[in-house]
């Protein structure tokens, strides 16, 4: 799934890049999508900026604690693209596959919290 070469950072810096996009592509002059955008956006590129924090951990459990950070912003951000969606401001077609992409890195962060408790 990934390695010690950064496959996850890298993951994780492109999903920030794709939460970006569907922000920019956010009607601009609907204030309820701009600050849902803002709070989705925000957490977005906070998941890959707190994976790099954990990768950093001074001990085990602040790596895991770290990791959690990354789970509950990945969550958030996809919980800001279920309210767009709902809202219309983006198609199912549109960020379906970003939504995907936030569940797979959920449960890779679920994953990761699991086997570090269990060192």
């Amino acid at each position: 799934m990934f390695n010690a070469d950064g496959d996850l950072r890298k993951r994780t810096k492109a999903f920030a890049h794709r939460v970006a996009d569907a922000y920019e592509s956010l009607p601009k002059g609907k204030r309820l999508a701009q600050v849902w955008g803002d709070q989705m956006l925000r957490a977005g590129g906070s998941v890959g900026a707190n994976y790099r924090e954990a990768q950093r951990g001074r001990t085990q459990a602040e790596y895991v604690s770290k990791l959690g950070d990354c789970l509950r912003e990945a969550d958030e951000a996809l919980y800001w693209m279920e309210l767009l969606e709902e809202r219309k401001y983006f198609s199912t077609k549109r960020i379906a596959p970003l939504q995907k992409e936030a569940n797979e890195l959920i449960a890779i962060f679920i994953t990761l919290i699991r086997k570090g408790r269990g060192r």
